[in-house]
């Protein structure tokens, strides 16, 4: 399999050049050339599938004879080694639960699979060392320090904004030590993103051969996918179309659950849901793509002025917005609209939604108005506890506190604050 940058204007390269890189030469994105459809009776027979036999057919083609299919089978079971259920929250509604991973955040699963990816790389070398550069808005920092912690001849560098992510994420991406550093930034998540692009283009870091672990890393985007093919295993049974709702920052596993219907999975219908960061409602509405800065908000994994994917989606529809609506809708949503579905979902469900899993749901809600024979799915990408400053107060509960989370909470948040660009060029050295 090659890999071509959005941008046109690099050489096409191999997955593990792709993965090496992360970006391309000519600040593109890369894409999969191809995208072969799987054969039907791998859809009619899926509910007689392991979630890894699952996986391994899904990624297989994307990874190609770079990674022996004995290792890759491997790394899938060491990165799905959680279980992804669909909870049922109330009549035709479910959350696909994606937090039941070492960090409790859906990034889990890209994390793994890419730092085991990039372990088999660099397996036979002994000198030459990757630094994974990677900025963070929540999550990700996290999946990712807990992923590559210890990983053979990578370091990790992780960007996150000063004051603008919870205090276990914090935590979780701050107290690891060893291979992992943090760099808390005056500013917000698209400050730190634009510092880790304008690293990648810049020729006097080369010798860092840095690369990222946000999901405009092929190794990390990808295996999101694989979310959605366990959630229609487990619902295949019920018969009915799936409408899918994402909460949605950098606009990643609404990008891979696209991949997945091009692959052939039968997904009805694509919500994605935003916060106040809007770009991409307002694209839809008025036909123009105007990405704007980020706000704070409750969710603020979801808090993306300029959504990195978004341009994948588009070359899945080859820039036809008419063609893109039959599958797609995006709907936006302020904190407070959030809180009264966290608050009506918990009263009359019994459910716990956190803020960007509440955002899912209004999504949802709203889309399978016109979808009335459907089942709908909202996504939980982080476990409530990690937000538990919004979760607590607005549901009057006090949550249990999990191991995952327990065994960092006694540990020194160590991080260098920065500002500039230059700041961090002078931290790589």
């Amino acid at each position: 399999m090659k890999y071509y940058s959005l941008n046109h204007n690099a050489p096409k390269v191999s997955f593990q050049e792709a993965v090496i890189q992360g970006l391309a030469t000519d600040k593109g994105l890369y894409f999969p050339e191809s995208i072969t459809p799987l054969k039907a009776d791998f859809f009619e027979n899926i509910e007689n599938l392991s979630n890894e036999e699952i996986a391994f057919a899904a990624i297989q083609q994307f990874v190609g004879d770079e990674i022996p299919a004995e290792t890759l089978k491997q790394i899938i079971a060491e990165t799905l080694c959680f279980d992804f259920p669909t909870v049922p929250v109330e009549k035709d509604i479910y959350a696909l639960e994606l937090y039941h991973g070492p960090t409790m955040a859906f990034k889990d699963v890209g994390a793994r699979f890419m730092s085991r990816c990039l372990g088999y790389f660099n397996k036979d070398k002994k000198d030459n060392k990757n630094t994974v550069l990677v900025a963070t808005s929540g999550d990700t920092g996290g999946a990712v320090a807990s992923g590559f912690l210890g990983v053979q001849g990578v370091e990790v560098v992780i960007l996150y904004p000063s004051g603008k992510v919870s205090d276990i994420q914090e935590r979780q991406l701050t107290t690891l030590g060893q291979n992992i550093k943090a760099l808390e930034v005056d500013g917000v998540f698209d400050d730190c993103q634009d510092m880790v692009k304008k690293a990648f283009l810049d020729e006097s870091l080369a010798h860092h051969n840095l690369t990222s672990a946000n999901s405009i890393n092929i190794a990390r985007w990808l295996p999101q996918m694989f979310y959605f093919f366990f959630a229609y295993k487990q619902l295949k049974s019920q018969n009915r179309p799936l409408v899918f709702s994402c909460p949605s920052g950098n606009f990643g596993n609404i990008c891979a659950g696209i991949i997945a219907k091009k692959l052939g999975l039968p997904i009805e219908h694509f919500v994605a849901s935003t916060n106040v960061n809007d770009t991409v409602p307002r694209f839809l509405e008025k036909g123009n793509y105007d990405p704007k800065p980020s706000k704070a908000t409750i969710s603020n994994a979801m808090d993306v002025g300029n959504p990195s994917n978004f341009i994948r989606i588009q070359e899945m529809y080859n820039n036809d917005l008419e063609q893109f609506k039959k599958d797609f809708s995006s709907f936006s949503y302020t904190d407070e609209e959030t809180l009264e579905a966290m608050q009506s979902i918990y009263k009359t469900d019994g459910y716990i939604a956190e803020p960007h899993g509440a955002v899912g749901y209004l999504g949802l809600k709203k889309e399978l108005e016109n979808h009335p024979t459907a089942i709908g799915i909202f996504l939980e990408t982080a476990h409530p506890i990690k937000f538990l400053d919004v979760v607590e107060p607005a549901l009057n509960i006090q949550l249990p506190i999990p191991t995952q989370i327990e065994s960092v909470l006694n540990k020194e948040k160590i991080s260098t604050k920065i500002k500039t660009y230059e700041e961090l060029k002078a931290f790589l050295g």
